[in-house]
Formats: C-alpha cells, structure tokens, sequence
C-alpha cells in the first residue's frame, strides 16, 4: 500500500471526529485545554468535530455537558458510564483522545477503541501501556540498547517486608536519588532523596499512588532537560530539539504548571551534532516501544561530559498553543492546524 496517498475515506466526504478530552488523571484541565486548541484548528471543510468530556471519575458527559465542562475548563460529574458511551464513538470515523496519564494514555482507552473497531489517533495498546508504565518503558529501552541512568524497581510488597533492603538498593545508586511511581503523569508523586530518612518519606509517598516505584540515580551534574517530537506510524520523522530551562532541583509538578517557573527554547541551546543524536535516539525509541502517530520524547544532556540519557516517551502530550509539542514542529516547519490534520490521517492509515 502506498501510504503516502490519502485514505479513502477522506475522498469527498467530512470526516466525523470524536473528540475525547477530561479523564481522570491528574492532568484533567490541561486535557480540556489541548480539546479547546485542537477544536478551534481543525480545518471545518474536512473535519465534523464532536467533543466529548470524560469526567473525573470516569462518566462520558453528553455534548451540551461536554461544551459546559470545555467553557468552565474541568468536569467534575454528570455523564455516563464507559458501556453506555460505546454505541456513541461507534458513530464516528476516528477518535481523537487527548488524554493524559492513566486511564487514557495507558492503554485502557485504546484497547476499549481497539474492541470497537474504531479508528483512533496515537499509539496503540502496547505501545500506550508500556510507555505510561516507567518500569516497562526502562525494561524495553534496556534491550533495544538505548541509554538511561541506572535505576532499580521496586514494589510495595518488597517494601512492607523488608525496608533495610530496599534502603540497600538505594544506596548501591547513590544518594540522592529520585523517586517515582511507576504509573503516573504530570510528575504527581515524584521526590528526590537525598539521604535514608528522605528516602523513607519519598517512598511512601510514592507507594500511595502506585504499588510499583521506580528509583533513579541522579546525573552527576545538573541536566540539561531537552525534548523532541516524533511524527508518523511506520516512517516517522523528528522535529527540531527544544529545551526547557527551570531553577528548581527537578521538573516537579509545582514547576510543571506554574506559569513563569520554567522556560522553553526552541531550538535547543545544544551543538548541532547533539541535536541529531537526540533525534536519532527518539525514532529508535519510538519504533522500538511500538509507537504511533506522535510522541514527545523527553531526554537528560550534560554538557560536560557529553552525555545523553533518555527519561521519557509521552504518547498524548500537551497540545494547547503553547505546549512543546506542537511549538517543536511549529519551528518545523508545521502548523498547528496541519499537524493535527496530520494526526488525523495518520490514524487512518492501513498499519
């Protein structure tokens, strides 16, 4: 099949989009403004848009509802259960689900659109689960040869039963260290220890949102924190390198959503030749975890040394104005409105 052509469906005809946006995740308002964004720029002489509000404890709100919940920015009841909103995405051509974080971005959605038979933007089953599971990510990143920093997974059952040797593991990293569930977005859940006794309040912490945890050994300088945006399903293309830029020890959820505290550049303040390892890197990644559509993939640069680390792939990221991901391939040589055109086509690709 020539992928390069469009798919049939888009011959003559609007094509009809649902919309998904809400959920349950932390990142619940930064989903309805990444819905309001791509509902304004999907162009209207290709595209009959939908908007449907999942709320915060899982109910599919009905289109006026969902309209209110994107004017008032959050959804907090009303709606639906997930059954009873089957025979509505059936209706529709494709599915655009910008959610973020578990419960959206991890799997669950897609496969309930997958059963479905419904055609649907960004990864698939494996790719979503495994990229929203810190542990899974690391664990496939290992074996496709790509670099992290050194890292020990943990459970909470290991924890209960014997905390001197979990504080061993610890140790064998070095202190500091950072703490992360396994399944969480938006930073939610994640400190840094800089001793035993921080350790403890961090991992229990961490254990409140996740029965798995993830520690990471710190860089021995402070990182660079750099980013690329992946586009395509089986050929796909890097954007540009940004950077962001923050005074804070790690980019917390504090620093995440607090206007002002962190800073983007676009392009990235590296050398050119690092900008294309970075990008080689993510397209390796992104083939290797099974990913489509779109990613934004996010890396740890020291400067110093030279060295690069990956941290992350994000399979639904941001998608306001002012998001990275679509401000990477802005300076592109994108648009917005292309690009989530683009997204749009690629979900109706024969994979």
């Amino acid at each position: 099949m020539d992928c390069t052509a469009e798919p049939p469906i888009l011959w003559g005809m609007k094509i009809r989009i649902l919309l998904l946006a809400g959920g349950q995740s932390g990142e619940h308002e930064v989903s309805l403004n990444s819905a309001k964004s791509i509902l304004s720029n999907l162009p209207e002489d290709r595209f009959e848009v939908t908007p449907v509000v999942i709320t915060k404890h899982g109910k599919w709100l009905s289109l006026p509802e969902s309209q209110q919940a994107l004017t008032a920015g959050q959804a907090e009841s009303g709606g639906e259960m997930l059954l009873s909103a089957a025979s509505v995405a059936g209706e529709y051509n494709v599915v655009f689900p910008v959610l973020h974080g578990p419960m959206g971005e991890d799997g669950t959605v897609q496969g309930f659109l997958t059963l479905a038979g419904i055609p649907y933007v960004g990864s698939g089953v494996l790719g979503s689960a495994v990229c929203m599971d810190k542990i899974m990510t690391k664990q496939a990143l290992a074996a496709a040869g790509i670099p992290q920093v050194p890292w020990v997974a943990l459970s909470r059952s290991e924890w209960k039963k014997d905390p001197e040797q979990v504080i061993q593991k610890a140790e064998s990293l070095g202190f500091p260290v950072f703490v992360k569930p396994a399944n969480m977005g938006s930073s939610v859940g994640i400190s840094k220890a800089k001793h035993a006794d921080e350790l403890q309040q961090a991992l229990d912490l961490a254990f409140h949102y996740d029965r798995r945890v993830i520690l990471e050994a710190m860089t021995r300088e402070k990182p660079r924190e750099v980013e690329v945006g992946i586009l395509g399903n089986d050929d796909p293309q890097a954007s540009v390198v940004g950077e962001l830029s923050f005074d804070s020890d790690f980019y917390d959820y504090q620093t995440k959503y607090t206007d002002g505290l962190a800073q983007m550049h676009i392009p990235a303040r590296i050398p050119e030749e690092v900008q294309r390892q970075i990008q080689e890197c993510a397209l390796k990644a992104f083939k290797a975890l099974d990913c489509a559509g779109l990613a934004r993939v996010d890396f740890f640069y020291l400067p110093e040394s030279g060295e690069l680390y990956l941290n992350e792939l994000n399979t639904m990221p941001g998608f306001t104005r002012t998001s990275m991901y679509p401000k990477l391939w802005e300076a592109s040589g994108v648009g917005y409105s292309e690009l989530v055109t683009r997204l749009v086509e690629l979900a109706l690709e024969e994979r």
